[in-house]
């Protein structure tokens, strides 16, 4: 009888006692799962190196896909990456998916990266026969037109190297006055003037380095970004409309208050504008 009632005692017992769990599960628990992509694979986290990124979305811009082309231009600049090919490529994207405000904004950066690249304005041009606003531009004196036109033949960087070969030339040129002080006139005269062109080609080549760097470091130039933009009298929602402006129109901001924008356009008009509606260069 005792056996009986200690045999019961004991089944009893084992079998009220919890399950046992692996010694590895609370571990497990802590760790947080990610599910798989598909069955029985592990998940892969993707990491692109930017010439990867650079094939895909050149990939995704010839097979039509620009939206995912758009994407992938904008995470390399999220990464820190900039040239004007990439502001280009990354333009005529936005342009190729109706973009136009974006597209204009990116050929302009481009273009303060290469100035002198026939392609980035001629794209530019063909984008901003895109928008809306008709604007004439009031008229500069000829001799500022020109000075600009052959500063954006070079960039920032080409102007400088430029200028550092100029002045070389003209100490070196200096050089060789001092050791041509001999009583041949006609050779000191020759290094003379040479010294002075090479002078004045080092002064005006630094001038155009430091304009085009000027300009790329410029942030009161602005592109509408919205389809309109109402631009008002004074900043202030409740204003005065005074024109509107349209998606892509380029603008020049002459001062900033409380989120508000003043605006020049080509013409000579100004007003407020809201900061939300447009994006510098």
């Amino acid at each position: 009888m005792k056996r009986l009632i200690l045999t019961l005692v004991l089944l009893f017992g084992v079998a009220s006692l919890p399950a046992q769990e692996p010694a590895d599960s609370l571990a497990a628990a802590e760790q947080p799962v990610q599910a798989p992509d598909s069955v029985g694979e592990s998940p892969v986290v993707e990491a692109f190196t930017p010439d990867q990124l650079w094939d895909r979305a050149n990939t995704a811009y010839i097979n039509g896909d620009y939206h995912a082309a758009i994407a992938t231009y904008g995470e390399l600049l999220d990464r820190g990456y900039s040239s004007a090919k990439l502001y280009f490529n990354l333009g005529n994207a936005c342009f190729k998916e109706g973009e136009t405000g974006r597209a204009i904004l990116c050929y302009h950066r481009a273009l303060r990266l290469a100035p002198g690249n026939d392609d980035i304005r001629y794209n530019l041009s063909v984008a901003e026969s895109r928008t809306k606003d008709r604007i004439e531009a009031i008229p500069e004196f000829f001799l500022t037109e020109w000075v600009r036109a052959v500063r954006h033949t070079m960039s920032c960087t080409a102007w400088s190297l430029f200028s550092l070969v100029a002045l070389a030339v003209a100490l070196a040129l200096a050089l060789f006055l001092l050791y041509l002080l001999a009583p041949r006139l006609s050779l000191r005269k020759a290094g003379f003037y040479g010294t002075m062109v090479a002078a004045l080609l080092f002064v005006a080549t630094t001038w155009f380095a430091a304009g085009e760097r000027r300009e790329q470091l410029d942030d009161t130039q602005a592109v509408v970004m919205t389809s309109s933009a109402a631009v008002k009298s004074s900043p202030d929602r409740s204003a005065t409309d005074l024109f509107v402006l349209h998606e892509g129109t380029l603008v020049r901001i002459t001062d900033r208050l409380d989120g508000w924008c003043e605006v020049t356009i080509a013409d000579g008009k100004k007003g407020w504008i809201d900061g939300r509606t447009i994006e510098t260069i």
